[in-house]
């Protein structure tokens, strides 16, 4: 099989499966896609992957299909994105169709409502779990008490100010782009002091 057709199988049913198993938007899918991306088929890193996240949450529109949309460019281009956001789309388009004239009866089902009481402490650990990692690999850039700092600054810009998650993003990537110049040039006004470089 020529690689390209490798890539684009790959793709499709990455693409499908995360799109059928979201339950719940981009706060489900998200781990969804990491798995796939990074664990599963390893397009990219974990630190890549945390970087592309970061930068489709301050962009506009759905998260999912923004993160389908980049994983597609990144292995076959502008026509790999466009499949890739088909496919991802495709099962919810579908679904739609299929159940939009039993939505009214399907609102009210004791079954349905068991189903998304079932499903909802199962998104809430996987959103758990992929916090803690990105937490650690924080930690393990910034350092314990840097890192600890970060996540208390954006805890109490999101939960207490309020400032919109775009603008917390935007800000801490700015912080990012100066960190390590920030850090090299403490370090080297050190060494040239007399301290440890």
């Amino acid at each position: 099989m020529k690689p390209n057709q490798q890539d684009y199988i790959e793709l499709g049913t990455s693409m499908v499966r995360t799109g059928i198993l979201g339950y719940g938007g981009g706060p489900s899918v998200i781990p969804l896609i990491r798995h796939d991306a990074v664990i599963r088929y390893k397009w990219l890193s974990d630190e890549e992957f945390a970087e592309i996240l970061a930068i489709a949450n301050a962009l506009p529109g759905p998260i999912a299909t923004k993160m389908a949309a980049y994983l597609g460019y990144k292995r076959r281009g502008g026509p790999g994105a466009f499949f890739a956001v088909v496919m991802h789309i495709l099962p919810s388009v579908l679904a739609m169709i299929l159940l939009l004239s039993a939505v009214n009866v399907l609102a009210g089902s004791k079954v349905v409502k068991g189903m998304i009481a079932a499903v909802s402490p199962v998104i809430a650990v996987m959103l758990g779990v992929m916090a803690y990692e990105f937490a650690k690999k924080g930690v393990k850039g910034l350092g314990i008490a840097a890192g600890a700092a970060f996540m208390l600054l954006a805890l109490l810009l999101l939960e207490v100010l309020h400032v919109h998650p775009a603008i917390v993003i935007v800000l801490f990537l700015a912080y990012g782009t100066v960190h390590y110049r920030a850090v090299a040039a403490l370090r080297s006004g050190r060494g040239g002091t007399g301290g440890t470089p």
